[in-house]
């Protein structure tokens, strides 16, 4: 709980990185999740200081994670919907970093049994780049904890030590509303 706690209160960056054979067997022994969702696997490690990060992710690779852009359809029923910003472009692993935010506030906010609901599905979510009209009509404004009463959603503000400006929301996301939170 305290580096949660640490990432909550302070400004520790996420950073994105790729990994393979040897380099991606070693990080699984550090503290964190893997999530495995049709063959391709993704790892959460602990919250914790960049230059503190251990050697087996301090030599992992930044860059070469750039996808061709797809089409994945309308997001399932009951997963959390992460919006990224239709107005600031991102490269993959920024994009990844921010989802990577989103789910952490997301779950900050949850109370035990909708955390342990969300667990037991495998901490799915539904990544999609928003339409502007639904950018729009989701944007928090001035307003963020109206915008999680009224509509279980959460905005990424970034410090924008990378790609974007700095207090640029870069992903909204959204509760699944059938879904209990405190």
């Amino acid at each position: 709980a305290e580096p949660m706690h640490a990432w909550l209160d302070n400004r520790i960056r996420k950073v994105a990185r790729r990994a393979r054979g040897a380099h991606w067997a070693a990080v699984q022994d550090l503290p964190g999740i893997t999530v495995e969702i049709d063959g391709a696997e993704a790892r959460a490690l602990v919250p914790g200081l960049v230059a503190e990060a251990p050697k087996e992710v301090s030599r992992l690779q930044i860059s070469g994670s750039e996808l061709p852009p797809d089409e994945p359809g309308p997001p399932p029923a009951g997963v959390p919907l992460l919006l990224l910003n239709p107005h600031a472009p991102m490269t993959v692993g920024k994009a990844a970093a921010q989802v990577g935010h989103a789910t952490m506030i997301l779950a900050a906010l949850l109370d035990d049994d909708a955390l342990a609901g969300w667990a037991a599905r495998g901490y799915r979510t539904a990544v999609r780049t928003a339409s502007v009209a639904r950018w729009k009509e989701l944007h928090p404004g001035d307003d963020p904890e109206g915008a999680w009463r009224r509509d279980r959603v959460v905005a990424v503000r970034d410090a924008g030590f990378t790609e974007v400006d700095p207090g640029t929301i870069t992903v909204l996301a959204q509760w699944a509303p059938e879904q209990a939170v405190s």
